[in-house]
């Protein structure tokens, strides 16, 4: 059974937006990569290889480092779903992903986007 679209974009086009977009807010490269390597295990230099290497979110996720035991502790809305409902686990790691992202843009406080861990 083909899974969702998304799975195959590749982490490397969606990158990028994340960086206009916290650095639009006025916000940094290092708290968008503070929150990802948080979220995955990725660090610096494995979230460059995963730029470079054109990797799907689906292998982004599938070769994550180790994703934190905390994640499941991300709630809220994004793109009108509560990520907490969302049934496919792969799905439910791309939005937590996507509702950190946001939550630096809109500087909220890092030990509050970390669930306490900073």
């Amino acid at each position: 059974m083909a899974g969702h679209r998304i799975f195959g974009v590749s982490f490397a086009s969606i990158y990028p937006l994340y960086v206009t977009k916290v650095e639009r807010k006025g916000h940094s490269v290092e708290e968008l990569h503070q929150v990802l390597t948080w979220l995955t295990g990725y660090d610096d230099e494995g979230l460059q290889e995963t730029v470079a290497d054109g990797r799907t979110l689906e292998e982004f996720f599938a070769q994550a480092p180790s994703l934190n035991p905390h994640a499941g502790l991300i709630t809220g809305v994004i793109c009108g779903v509560r990520v907490e409902e969302i049934e496919d686990p792969l799905m439910q790691r791309i939005r937590w992903m996507d509702k950190l992202v946001d939550e630096v843009a809109r500087g909220k406080k890092m030990q509050s986007i970390l669930r306490g861990a900073a």
